[in-house]
């Protein structure tokens, strides 16, 4: 078994960078760690923390495809982020314009959740912690 300590970081790909760097910045309130233009591959990169974690490296490339279907294609199926207060998270993403998908339970756990979308449809979870 390989000795693994934890995920370091989940790397995404963006259509319209400015417009995600607002998403994940200001709607999600994640904290820019290191922010890098890339001439070479006219790419964005952008490292982003929740608290004091390193979580998400945002990317851009000219020209990328869309995702094929949601949330089903192989690969990620979701990003999913645990919150306090799942009411208190919905009415907080309403009051940026965003909107949820109705609370769902958990048949397993018995938690509340929800799904928004971020700017390119990638489905993101809020799970009641």
């Amino acid at each position: 078994m390989l000795p693994l300590l934890h995920v370091h970081h989940i790397a995404l790909i963006c259509s319209n960078y400015a417009v995600s760097r607002q998403f994940y910045t200001e709607v999600l309130g994640l904290r820019v760690l290191r922010e890098v233009y890339r001439a070479e591959r006219q790419s964005w990169k952008l490292d982003l923390a929740l608290g004091s974690q390193y979580v998400i490296e945002l990317f851009s490339f000219p020209e990328t495809p869309p995702r094929l279907s949601r949330p089903e294609a192989a690969g990620l199926r979701h990003l999913a982020f645990a919150v306090a207060d799942i009411e208190a998270t919905v009415r907080a993403l309403k009051a940026q314009g965003v909107t949820a998908e109705p609370l769902r339970t958990d048949e397993f756990t018995g938690r509340r959740f929800t799904f928004i979308q971020d700017p390119d449809g990638l489905p993101l979870e809020f799970y009641e912690a």
